[in-house]
């Protein structure tokens, strides 16, 4: 939500379940307005945040304190007027990390929801690969939104059967 908040129009998001190195990593990518270096330096703080509604941000330090807490870090890099990249590490293992969750109704609900973004999602479980983008389902469909009722229930259905096939039937 941040990437989507600080106006990008492409998020590439990326998860990779790593077994045999032990370690999950996920990156969001981003064409956003970005930040400058001091204010990357600070926004791990859950009281410092650019929204103006309110006064906290708890997202990037919680994930900071996870990604700490189960063996990893997390890195961020920005560039005012070119975007963000965001890189958390977890040791996969650890008794700590918490699950990923629903990853296909969070990806299928983040690309239904912002229909005006195109989203890269890829997901790597043990090397086997899969990925949807939006760019190439807006080229197919033509004229037909990303949220109409048969296209979602497509969609969630596609990436459900992706992320099995990768993991061996373990749907995530």
């Amino acid at each position: 939500m941040n990437s989507v908040e600080a106006g990008a129009d492409i998020i590439e998001i990326e998860v990779n379940e790593n077994l045999a190195d032990d370690l999950l990593s996920i990156r969001v990518k981003d064409n956003g307005r970005g930040m400058d270096e001091e204010f990357v330096k600070k926004v791990t703080s859950p009281f410092i945040t650019s929204r103006k509604t309110r006064g906290v941000g708890l997202g990037l330090s919680l994930l900071k304190a996870s990604c700490e807490r189960c063996g990893g870090e997390l890195v961020i890099k920005s560039e005012p007027g070119k975007g963000t990249s965001i890189y958390g590490t977890f040791i996969y293992s650890h008794i700590d990390r918490p699950p990923l969750g629903r990853m296909a109704d969070t990806v299928t609900g983040l690309i239904i929801s912002n229909i005006s973004i195109d989203f890269a999602y890829r997901h790597i479980f043990n090397g086997q690969e899969f990925s949807v983008d939006t760019r190439e389902l807006k080229n197919v469909l033509q004229e037909i939104p990303l949220n109409s009722p048969e296209v979602v229930g497509w969609l969630k259905d596609y990436v459900v059967e992706g992320l099995s096939n990768i993991s061996g039937g373990v749907v995530k």
